[in-house]
């Protein structure tokens, strides 16, 4: 059996259905073991499924006569708005055989801001806020590592937050990647296994601040802001209400002296 580790290549190929059956079978068992990888692909299924259906109607009609290859060449000569519609047709129907990440990319406008930050908090709490084996790459006992580690990478001097007076205890943190590059992520949980996530990292030119602003993504709500260039989301499943002074805070301890 393969021990190769399975990619995001590998998972958008498996939305396609382009893998050979073995290593088909080698994703489905990987996501088999990963519910929340599973979700995330079942979600750019569920898009790919949408949008065939939506052009498969284009893709059953018959090609009107001016289309015919045989005569487009014995008519060289034929009108270019001609062309122009078989250009077209082509396009669309080559759109049919586009695949999860293609498709995630034309069927959602990808925002900006702070909307942009909060999402990308949420999916990293998504992803790893459930996971009991490896949630965090840096455990709390290595703060000083974190703290260097993240910041050397962000080329942004950044603090990990204190929340204890809020009941969390830091768990740890990762570096995640982003659409907008590097980003800190940093966990924590309370006596009753709840987790939240603070999600940091440097903001465009035009969006060094910004109010905090409430986010929601599904059951996955929070806080987005920006100071001083960078940008942070404090995000969990927590009411909205309980999560507003914990992002308070966050925000008063970033805030530099």
């Amino acid at each position: 059996m393969s021990h190769r580790p399975i990619t995001e290549d590998d998972l958008h190929a498996y939305v396609d259905r382009a893998l050979e059956p073995e290593r088909q079978a080698e994703v489905a068992n990987y996501l088999s073991e990963h519910p929340d990888v599973a979700k995330r692909i079942a979600a750019f299924s569920g898009q790919r499924d949408l949008l065939r259906a939506a052009l498969a109607p284009i893709a059953e009609e018959p090609l009107p006569p001016e289309l015919n290859l045989s005569r487009i060449i014995e008519n060289r000569t034929q009108r270019p708005s001609v062309v122009r519609w078989a250009m077209a047709a082509m396009l669309l129907l080559s759109i049919g055989g586009l695949g999860g990440w293609a498709m995630r990319g034309a069927l959602q406008t990808q925002p900006g801001g702070l909307a942009a930050l909060a999402q990308e908090a949420s999916v990293s709490y998504s992803v790893y806020a459930p996971d009991h084996v490896r949630p965090v790459e840096v455990r709390a006992s290595e703060t000083g590592q974190l703290v260097q580690w993240v910041s050397d990478r962000l080329h942004r001097p950044v603090k990990v937050p204190d929340l204890s007076t809020s009941g969390y205890r830091l768990m740890g943190g990762r570096l995640v990647p982003t659409e907008h590059g590097p980003a800190a992520m940093f966990m924590y949980d309370d006596d009753h296994g709840s987790r939240i996530v603070v999600l940091t990292r440097p903001m465009s030119s035009a969006d060094q601040n910004a109010p905090m602003t409430p986010q929601a993504q599904g059951d996955v709500k929070g806080f987005a802001w920006a100071d001083n260039g960078l940008g942070y989301s404090l995000v969990g499943q927590a009411a909205p209400e309980s999560l507003r002074p914990i992002a308070n805070e966050v925000r008063r301890q970033a805030r530099p002296l």
